[in-house]
């Protein structure tokens, strides 16, 4: 393959890791959350990374995204601290506890756990 074409490769694979960090930070912004649920298939499908990297990547890029937008949520009186605190507390306790899982489980049950939890999300969104 030639210089200029790797190039050319690389630009279009920074791109469109730019636009899914974009379209993942509109979703945390407007939904508080599940940028996650944008983030993991457009690596997978677009950016062609594995399963278990895909999973990584989408908490190290969540994370300063729900924090930007938890502060903002604060500043702008949507946010009470009383309440978000301990959610945030669980939230890292379960944080830690996907993390070390995530390791142990094979990119099959991954895959599996993810799509069952996008179905049940969204027939719960469509239906209760």
């Amino acid at each position: 393959m030639s210089e200029k074409k790797l190039k050319k490769e690389n630009l279009t694979q920074k791109l469109i890791a730019i636009l899914t960090g974009a379209v993942a930070g509109l979703i945390n912004g407007l939904f508080g959350g599940g940028g996650g649920m944008i983030v993991v298939p457009m690596l997978i499908f677009l950016l062609k990374r594995e399963t278990k990297k895909a999973h990584a990547t989408a908490i190290l890029i969540i994370l300063p995204l729900s924090i930007l937008s938890g502060i903002l949520y604060i500043w702008y009186g949507n946010l009470k601290i009383e309440t978000g605190l301990p959610v945030a507390l669980g939230v890292v306790a379960g944080g830690i506890i996907g993390a070390l899982t995530l390791k142990k489980l094979s990119s099959k049950w991954i895959v599996l756990i993810f799509s069952l939890v996008m179905i049940f999300a969204g027939a719960k969104m469509l239906f209760f």
